[in-house]
């Protein structure tokens, strides 16, 4: 099996999640619409068909659908090469009734399902190259080939010939419940995308959507995309000893900055409570100056208030006792400043 199948290699790599998005989508529309048959396309060769067509097959055959994928480019398939199967027998052999060694073919489509190591997924290949391709698909063997495989199968899914070049796509759309176009970024031109869909539409065909395949996407940003990235995208090269040394001594320095910060702030912290506690006491000693029950008048103040009668003191005289007890206080506040 090749690594194309990104999906069953790398299932939690973005591209993989995108595959399974499309898959939803379509899941929805079979809800609505009762889709069972898919047909992938392209415009011209190279813009990732095959590809397309066998990593979707994949995320239904994940989702527990029993999955079948057809190569119905009888003329240049390849799906076998990408699921590691036996290319013949196979869709050309049933539908022409010639087995690939120019015996008769099996009338049984059960002998040309081969099964792949994935669970749920099933594959026929394209067979023996016919000389008529267009002629077999209009051949009541693929009518009969249709009605089989939609009662065995809960999905299928028929990889295409490439639109603008033969007609056998444009046959299969009118049989398929519908169809997706692949197209390659900077690669396909807008005018032929436009002439197969309207080639499509003209025999009836019906157009799920189209896939913009070969996008360019900044290695960085792939890595960063949903954790739901790869572990092999997460995976870092190891490091040089010049590097490991560097980032050691890149984290003691870290280290260092953080214990210098920690101990500013402890000591910061210690002044501050020294400061406060300073304060206090100073509130204290002011406030015990204030009081009048510990006030200790001085002797040279006490001879001015010893009075025996306080109506018999003048006014005059009060307001001047009260002034030296004033400038006593200020004194005493400043020598504690």
């Amino acid at each position: 099996m090749k690594k194309e199948l990104v999906t069953n290699q790398d299932p939690k790599s973005p591209i993989s999640e995108i595959f399974r998005t499309l898959r939803t989508n379509i899941q929805f529309m079979t809800t609505k619409g009762k889709l069972k048959t898919i047909l992938v396309t392209s415009t011209l060769p190279g813009e990732g068909k095959s590809w397309t067509a066998s990593n979707l097959a994949v995320t239904f055959a994940q989702a527990g659908k029993k999955a079948l994928i057809i190569d119905a480019d009888m003329r240049k398939g390849r799906v076998y090469s990408i699921f590691g199967v036996s290319p013949r027998p196979g869709l050309s052999n049933y539908l022409s009734g010639v087995d690939w060694d120019n015996g008769e073919a099996s009338e049984n489509l059960k002998d040309y399902i081969q099964k792949t190591s994935i669970n749920n997924l099933y594959v026929i290949s394209a067979g023996n190259v016919p000389p008529n391709p267009s002629e077999l698909l209009i051949s009541d063997q693929m009518t009969k080939l249709m009605e089989t495989v939609k009662e065995l199968f809960d999905i299928v899914i028929f990889d295409g010939t490439p639109s603008q070049l033969v007609t056998d796509s444009l046959i299969l759309t009118r049989m398929v419940d519908s169809t997706v176009i692949v197209t390659a970024s900077k690669e396909t031109k807008k005018e032929d995308l436009k002439r197969v869909i309207k080639n499509i539409k003209n025999v009836g065909g019906t157009i799920a959507g189209v896939v913009l395949n070969k996008v360019a996407i900044d290695a960085k940003k792939y890595e960063q995309s949903y954790y739901y990235g790869s572990t092999a995208l997460a995976e870092t090269k190891p490091k040089s000893k010049s590097a490991k040394r560097a980032s050691k001594e890149m984290y003691d320095r870290a280290s260092s900055m953080i214990d210098n910060r920690e101990r500013v702030n402890k000591v910061q912290k210690e002044e501050k409570e020294i400061k406060e506690e300073e304060k206090s006491e100073e509130l204290k000693e002011i406030e015990k100056l204030e009081s009048k029950e510990d006030l200790e008048i001085p002797k040279a103040l006490q001879n001015n208030i010893k009075i025996e009668n306080a109506e018999d003191v003048p006014m005059e005289k009060t307001t001047e006792i009260l002034n030296q007890i004033n400038q006593y206080l200020n004194k005493e506040k400043k020598k504690l400043k």
